[in-house]
C-alpha cells in the first residue's frame, strides 16, 4: 500500500532581528512522526529556501497534502508597518499553481485571524490553535473518509459559510525533535534554539494575542521530555544556548523549580534565556534558574509608570520592577525591558514618569515599541472601537495601532538619551549588529553588548 505524502511549510522569512526556528511546525512534525501512520512527511522551510526551490520539492515529492505554517501577519514595527500577507499569498499560489494537493493553513498569524485568512486565501481548511492533534485527526477522517466536521479548531467552508469549531481541549505532552539541516542553520544564524516549557497564559494584558492562540489555561509539559530534548541538542547538535519560548516562563513556578533541579541533575552545560514577568520572583527562585543555567531575562515590562501598567492590564507595579532588576544585577543574570510607549491610557506625565523611574535600573537595555498593534478579540481592539481609532468592521489584517495622542513623540528619543541608560528604539539598526557579532560566532543574547 503506498503512503500518503504530507509536506509542511513553515513560511516565515521574517529574520529582524535573527532568524527564529520554526518550532510550532517541528511540534507538528514530532507529534505526526509518532502518532500518524501510513504517511511520509517532509519539512520545508522558506527562511533557507527559495520559491524556485519549493517549486522543485512539490514537483518532485508530489504531497497530497500540504500544511503551511504563517508565523505573524506584519513586523508589528509601527516605524516600518511592513505586512507579510502579500508573502503567504504568493507561496500558496506556487503551491496551487504547482500540483493538486489539499492545502491546509494554520499557525499563530492564522490563529489570531482563522475566518479572514481563510476567506483571503482560500485553502482547503485550516487549523486554529494547537495544531498536533487536529491535524491528525483531520489527516485520519480524509484518509478513511470520516466526517471531520467535530474536529478541535478545525476551520472549512461549509457551502457559503467559514466554520469555526471551538476548542474546548488541549494536548498535554506534545513530543519534539529537531530537523538536522534546519538546527544547524539556526544555531549558526540565531546562535540559540528553541524549546517550549508550557504552553497558555492566565494574565489579561489588553493587547496579548496569546490567549487567543494557546488559551489561558496553563498547561505544563514533561519535565523529563525537556530535559531529554535538551541532551538531544547537546549530545547532536553541539547546541548549549536555548531560548524557553513561553508566553511567560515564570508562572506555574512550581514546575518550574522541578525542572531547574532536573537539569542540574542531567549535568547539562547549557546556558538557556526566557520571556519573564516581573512578578512573583525572589532571590531564592532566580538563584536557583541561575545554578540550572539561566543567562538572561527579557521582562515584558510594558511601562515604567504605575499608571500606565494599570490601564494595559499588567499585574504588577514599578517597585517590583526596579527589585526584580536589583536582584538580577546581583545574582549575575543580564536583561533587559521591553515597553511600550504610547498605549492605551499613556500620557506625556506618564511617558515622563517612566524616563524618571528608568534611572532607577542600573546595567541594561531598554526596548521601546512605539503604540499597540491593535488585534481581534482583544480588549484593546474594544477600547480603540470606543475611542474611533478603528472601526467596529476593520478586519485589522493591515497594522493598525493604538498610539495615544497628547504625546509628542518626536522628542522621544532626545528624552531617552538624558536619562543615561541604553534605549534602542524599533528603527535603529540592531540586526546589522548582531549579526556581525554572530559572524565571530557569538552565541546566545547578544543585545547586552548593546549596554552602556
Amino acid at each position: 500500500m503506498l503512503k500518503k505524502r504530507l509536506l509542511l511549510v513553515s513560511a516565515n522569512r521574517h529574520v529582524v532581528p535573527y532568524p527564529v526556528y520554526p518550532l510550532g511546525l517541528s511540534y507538528l512534525y514530532s507529534y505526526l512522526q509518532e502518532h500518524l501512520s501510513g504517511f511520509e512527511i517532509r519539512l520545508f522551510d522558506l527562511n533557507l529556501e527559495t520559491n524556485d526551490s519549493l517549486v522543485q520539492k512539490l514537483v518532485e515529492f508530489k504531497p497530497d497534502y500540504t500544511g503551511v505554517s504563517f508565523r505573524n501577519v506584519d513586523d508589528v514595527n509601527f516605524y516600518s508597518q511592513e505586512s507579510f500577507i502579500n508573502g503567504y499569498q504568493t507561496v500558496l499560489d506556487l503551491i496551487k499553481r504547482t500540483l493538486k494537493t489539499t492545502i491546509i493553513i494554520g499557525g499563530s498569524a492564522f490563529s489570531i485571524y482563522p475566518k479572514v485568512l481563510f476567506s483571503f486565501f482560500e485553502p482547503d481548511f485550516g487549523i486554529q490553535g494547537e495544531g498536533e492533534e487536529s491535524l491528525y485527526e483531520l489527516l485520519t477522517c480524509l484518509s478513511t473518509g470520516s466526517s471531520y466536521k467535530k474536529i478541535e479548531g478545525l476551520v472549512y467552508r461549509n457551502s457559503n459559510d467559514i466554520i469555526v469549531n471551538k476548542r474546548k481541549s488541549f494536548i498535554h505532552n506534545p513530543d519534539l525533535c529537531f530537523d538536522g539541516g534546519m538546527t544547524d542553520f539556526y544555531w549558526d544564524k540565531s546562535g540559540m534554539m528553541n524549546v517550549q516549557t508550557k504552553r497558555g497564559c492566565p494574565y489579561n494584558c489588553i493587547y496579548c494575542t496569546y490567549p487567543l492562540i494557546e488559551g489561558h489555561k496553563v498547561r505544563t509539559l514533561d519535565p523529563d521530555r525537556i530535559v531529554h530534548t535538551l541532551k538531544e541538542l547537546y549530545t547532536r547538535y553541539k547546541v548549549n544556548y536555548i531560548f524557553f519560548t513561553d508566553s511567560v516562563f515564570n508562572i506555574s513556578n512550581g514546575f518550574n523549580i522541578d525542572l531547574a533541579k532536573k537539569i542540574l541533575q542531567s549535568g547539562l552545560q547549557i546556558k538557556w534565556g526566557a520571556y519573564f514577568s516581573p512578578y512573583d520572583l525572589d532571590e531564592s527562585l532566580l538563584g536557583l534558574f541561575r545554578k540550572a543555567g539561566l543567562s538572561h531575562i527579557e521582562f515584558g515590562t510594558e511601562s515604567l509608570s504605575d499608571s500606565t501598567l494599570k490601564n494595559y492590564g499588567k499585574h504588577f507595579n514599578v517597585d517590583e520592577v526596579i527589585r526584580i532588576s536589583h536582584i538580577s544585577n546581583k545574582i549575575g543574570i543580564y536583561f533587559a525591558h521591553f515597553l511600550i510607549i504610547g498605549g492605551y491610557g499613556e500620557t506625556e506625565v506618564t511617558v515622563d514618569e517612566g524616563f524618571e523611574n528608568s534611572k532607577r535600573i542600573d546595567n541594561t537595555v531598554f526596548f521601546p515599541y512605539i503604540g499597540m498593534r491593535i488585534y481581534p478579540g482583544t480588549r484593546l481592539q474594544k477600547l480603540a472601537i470606543q475611542d474611533g481609532v478603528i472601526s467596529a468592521g476593520d478586519n485589522l489584517i493591515e497594522p493598525a495601532y493604538y498610539v495615544a495622542k497628547g504625546i509628542n513623540y518626536e522628542t522621544l528619543k532626545e528624552r531617552a538619551e538624558k536619562t543615561g541608560r541604553r534605549w534602542v528604539f524599533p528603527d535603529e539598526d540592531v540586526a546589522t549588529i548582531m549579526n556581525r557579532m554572530r559572524k565571530r560566532k557569538r552565541k546566545g543574547s547578544l543585545w547586552h553588548h548593546l549596554k552602556k
